[in-house]
């Protein structure tokens, strides 16, 4: 499902990452720092890992889905996988046992739930043009 992540209190780093199989962009990820003072938002569509780091001594951060939380369809990806390479502005988190234990993009796409991600490229539909 895709999320629309924001803070609506204190500070942090927001990150998503393509887990779409034959995508060109297959374990690209963008991140930026995201606070209820600079009121940035971040898109990740479907098809797209998430992860944060807090920045501030404690964040809230809202999601806005397209569709309805299933816990059993949940997973996780290393946050520090030499793979995907995220840059992350802390060196030493505290982390959960979730995120302690999560396996590599590689180990994940080798798993049956990976291949619901697909890359589907856009096909364009021939129009009409002309000027009245």
């Amino acid at each position: 499902m895709g999320k629309l992540m924001r803070v609506t209190l204190g500070k942090a780093f927001l990150v998503a990452v393509d887990i779409r199989k034959g995508s060109p962009t297959l374990g690209k990820w963008y991140g930026t720092e995201v606070s209820s003072e600079n009121r940035k938002q971040i898109w990740a569509p479907p098809g797209f890992a998430r992860g944060f780091c807090v920045l501030s001594e404690y964040a809230e951060i809202q999601y806005k889905t397209t569709g309805t939380y299933n816990n059993a369809g949940e997973s996780g990806i290393a946050w520090n996988d030499p793979e995907i390479g995220v840059q992350w502005p802390v060196h030493d988190p505290l982390l959960s046992e979730k995120d302690q234990t999560a396996q590599s993009l590689s180990e994940w796409l080798k798993t049956p739930e990976s291949d619901q991600f697909h890359y589907r490229p856009a096909k364009l539909k021939a129009g009409k043009s002309g000027t009245k």
